[in-house]
């Protein structure tokens, strides 16, 4: 079945997860005549990577994550990216507070918890990377409640599961922020879609996959969208089209005639988690725990142990592990990887593969593991970790970006990266961590680029001032602002910070 009457819309969104819900969310609070349709390809909203147990469910502070701040030969600790991180999730605690302040959230508790994050190390070497990451951090206001030992004793009070057994020789040291938190992004997607359809009749369309993006005269673009029920064809034009669909984006973005897309390209990477049965040993760990990566082994592998609460219920979970598939989403098919080949990313991807043999190698060992394997890793954390007591969950797939590059043929990316026409009326995001944590300010990029006549009126910049005061602005320029604002903002949240 087919109906060819176009519906005409300001901006469509591709993807019911995180991304698409913050962007319509801001625009809606700062616009409310704006005309806007989201489309989610499955049943319900937040299922792909946004879902609870897909994901980290860190909020990426830059606190825990030793990947954030490279040390170089000489010792030296960059934390530059450390701060942008930080200045970037704070972005987004702003935004939630704000939302609380106007009830449209009623319980945050819902959504974010208060977990003290810590990175923790073993061996004389590492001890001295994490001494003078401490030292390069607190030298910045906003890290400069950090908390350092390398006592045993005041470990086992942060982390007694960690430390359980543990030879009092053993070398050691660990940092702490409890300012640290942990999110349920599911929740929060559910909660923004919510609002939207109930307080500014945004339709969010399930079951509804966006085939393909055609332009439709000089200004607008035209979504070709299925019904997965029904199998009918509908058409949608808008001035605007943002695709936030995840490890989909990529197969959508080639399908679009714009320049810009070309050489880029994915790698799938599916990760993997352990998570406990125990609850006897669920309650003794209240923390996040990240350590350092394996040699030759992504970023995104990072090892950590995080307490998480999903739908209320504490939980457990130790990971990631990669996983391979040649899908782009956990619902995906496995031709994906395949179909998304072209002329114009074969040389990119020819590129990063001869360029990342041990990260081929890395992830190849890492597919061969099994349960007794992983209970190993496990071990480095928990030195008594029994199989029993642990379970493989399989989480969200993550598509790492591929660029061209003119040295080496193609890069690989770890991060996000918002690729879009020259116009700004084609916007699309690729990319995983940060992420979520993240969404707000890459959403704020994402007005930038799409909605420039907006962002640069002092009414709209107004506006947003108020739901983010720092959208904008260095915490650094003004530090008793920031700290007055993060302390409302960490009461607004119930978060058991006390500033």
């Amino acid at each position: 079945m087919m109906n060819k009457t176009n519906q005409e819309y300001d901006l469509i969104c591709v993807g019911g997860g995180i991304m698409s819900a913050t962007l319509a969310l801001i625009l809606k609070l700062t616009d409310p005549d704006m005309k806007i349709i989201i489309f989610e390809r499955l049943g319900r909203v937040a299922e792909e990577s946004t879902k609870a147990w897909n994901n980290a469910g860190t909020g990426h502070s830059a606190f825990c994550e030793l990947n954030y701040t490279p040390q170089d030969k000489n010792g030296n600790v960059d934390i530059s990216k450390a701060i942008e991180i930080f200045q970037q999730f704070e972005r987004s605690k702003q935004f939630w507070s704000y939302l609380v302040d106007q009830k449209l959230i009623k319980d945050p508790k819902a959504f974010i918890r208060s977990i003290p994050h810590h990175a923790w190390v073993r061996g004389e070497k590492n001890v001295e990377f994490l001494k003078n990451r401490y030292e390069a951090m607190t030298s910045e206001f906003m890290f400069e409640d950090m908390k350092y030992s390398e006592d045993h004793e005041r470990l086992k009070q942060w982390f007694p599961l960690i430390m359980r057994n543990r030879k009092p020789d053993e070398k050691m040291a660990a940092t702490r922020m409890e300012l640290g938190t942990g999110v349920n992004f599911e929740s929060l997607t559910e909660q923004y879609l919510k609002v939207l359809e109930d307080h500014f009749d945004v339709p969010v369309l399930r079951n509804r996959e966006v085939l393909d993006i055609d332009p439709e005269g000089p200004e607008d673009w035209s979504a070709k969208v299925e019904n997965r029920v029904t199998g009918e064809i509908s058409y949608y034009d808008a001035e605007h089209i943002f695709i936030g669909a995840g490890g989909g984006a990529l197969p959508l973005l080639q399908k679009v005639e714009i320049p810009e897309k070309d050489g880029y390209g994915g790698f799938p990477v599916s990760g993997q988690w352990l998570f406990c049965k125990n609850r006897e040993l669920i309650e003794q760990h209240h923390a996040k725990v990240y350590s350092k990566a394996g040699v030759d082994a992504p970023p995104m592998s990072v090892p950590h142990l995080d307490a998480r609460f999903i739908n209320g219920k504490k939980e457990l979970l130790f990971g990631p592990f990669a996983g391979f598939s040649t899908k782009f989403l956990k619902e995906g098919s496995n031709l994906d990887l395949p179909r998304s080949l072209n002329f114009d990313n074969l040389p990119s991807m020819w590129g990063v593969f001869w360029h990342n043999l041990p990260l081929t190698t890395y992830l190849i060992d890492q597919v061969r593991k099994d349960h007794k394997d992983r209970i190993e890793d496990l071990k480095l954390f928990i030195n008594d970790a029994r199989p029993e007591d642990w379970e493989l969950k399989i989480a969200g797939q993550r598509v790492q970006i591929i660029k061209r590059d003119k040295e080496q043929g193609g890069v690989l990316e770890f991060g996000t990266d918002v690729v879009h026409s020259k116009d700004g009326k084609i916007t699309a995001l690729l990319g995983a961590s940060p992420g979520a944590s993240t969404a707000v300010h890459i959403m704020l990029e994402v007005l930038r680029i799409a909605f420039p006549e907006k962002i640069q009126s002092q009414d709209y910049k107004n506006k947003l001032e108020k739901m983010i005061p720092f959208w904008d602005t260095d915490a650094r320029t003004d530090v008793q602002k920031f700290k007055k604002v993060q302390a409302r903002v960490s009461k607004n949240l119930k978060l058991d910070v006390l500033h």
